[in-house]
């Protein structure tokens, strides 16, 4: 997918934390997890707010490489495994998004036994997903708060207007 040729969806930190808390939410109670498992780089935000609104203490991360910036690749690869568990039984791996799968599908062969969660999904990766917050079209690019700069911009009337 490249950027501009589709849709585009612009999220803001408040309406990541909503959706985030809501997901967080439908995890509960909250003492069946003994951890979370944060997919970086996308899932590192979306598991801190998780693990803040659940009070779990123990949070790992996986370091994944699906994209060559906005290209996605056929293959996902594990940069950085896993520590804090050997098949993932009683946690929770979180991330973004689900796009094409990809990454999901390398992690649910390392983790059989975790509970797969995302903030956002799209139709062609949701069958990996146990629970995710807000649909998105498979022809949609998100943009999250962390990839953007926030700027000042000109009003719509000039100065000279007046």
């Amino acid at each position: 997918m490249t950027l501009h040729s589709n849709k585009e969806f612009f999220v803001s930190w408040e309406e990541l934390h909503r959706a985030t808390r809501e997901l967080a939410r439908r995890q509960l109670p909250a003492e069946q997890w003994q951890g979370i498992i944060a997919v970086s780089r996308g899932g590192l935000v979306p598991a801190a707010i998780i693990a803040r609104e659940l009070n779990i203490r123990v949070v790992d991360s996986v370091c994944v490489s699906s994209y060559d910036h906005q290209s996605q690749r056929e293959q996902a690869s594990i940069l950085k495994d896993v520590s804090a568990t050997q098949d993932g039984a009683g946690f929770l791996v979180v991330d973004d998004l689900v796009d094409t799968g990809n990454t999901l599908r390398t992690l649910r062969q390392r983790l059989p036994q975790a509970r797969f969660i995302t903030v956002y999904g799209k139709p062609a990766g949701l069958e990996l997903v146990d629970d995710y917050e807000a649909d998105l079209s498979q022809d949609t690019w998100i943009h999250f708060p962390w990839d953007m700069h926030l700027h000042y911009v000109d009003p719509l009337a000039g100065q000279d207007d007046h």
